[in-house]
């Protein structure tokens, strides 16, 4: 008789999982990816080494799928900074780019994993997208820009790309660990520096104004 998977089993099995992928973040956001380690992961989830793998085919799978809960988390931020700021569409805009910023700032860890860790391939290709999906929000605001007539004609989707990359490049420095404790506690009164300064140079040259 072919062996038949109870229901009891089935959420046995979704309950390890849950807790091998929700200790996998937590050593992703406390150490990286490159010292988060499978033994380390498994003690914490209470499972065996083997169990990880029955559900990840390999660390990098695991990683990945870290990876897409992480960005998706961020990218969802951005968005909603989107669709409840108020103004025009550069005003959005510039809502959503200090949503980026600060949050990297106030999670540099995990934003530094995120970011420019150097991770494995599997991971790298989730990080490819996870700019895509910045870069797509950022050029529907955009379009909506130069429809409200706020900015500037321009190429909407070579612009949202740029906006990604000069945002993504000023926070390495910051957020790299060679650099923790460097820099100051981030404001909550919209006055950290860096922050302001990583927005008047996207905003400067989305606009074309000084802001």
């Amino acid at each position: 008789m072919a062996y038949r998977e109870t229901e009891k089993m089935r959420q046995r099995k979704a309950e390890a999982r849950q807790r091998i992928v929700t200790c996998a973040y937590q050593c992703v956001a406390e150490s990286g990816f490159r010292s988060a380690r499978i033994t380390t992961i498994a003690v914490s989830a209470g499972v065996a080494t083997g169990t990880i793998y029955r559900h990840f085919e390999s660390k990098e799978d695991l990683f990945a799928e870290i990876f897409r809960l992480a960005t998706q988390r961020e990218v969802d931020k951005v968005a909603q900074a989107l669709t409840t700021t108020g103004g025009n569409a550069a005003n959005r805009l510039e809502a959503a780019l200090r949503q980026f910023a600060e949050r990297a700032l106030r999670g540099p860890v995990m934003a530094w994993s995120l970011i420019a860790e150097p991770v494995d391939p599997k991971v790298e290709e989730e990080r490819l997208a996870y700019r895509k999906a910045y870069a797509r929000l950022f050029e529907q605001a955009i379009d909506e820009g130069m429809n409200e007539g706020c900015i500037p004609e321009q190429d909407a989707r070579q612009t949202s790309t740029c906006l990604v990359g000069a945002i993504a490049e000023s926070l390495v420095g910051p957020l790299s660990p060679t650099q923790a404790g460097d820099q100051p506690d981030l404001k909550d009164d919209n006055n950290d520096p860096l922050v302001n300064a990583i927005l008047r140079f996207c905003m400067q040259g989305l606009t074309g104004t000084r802001r």
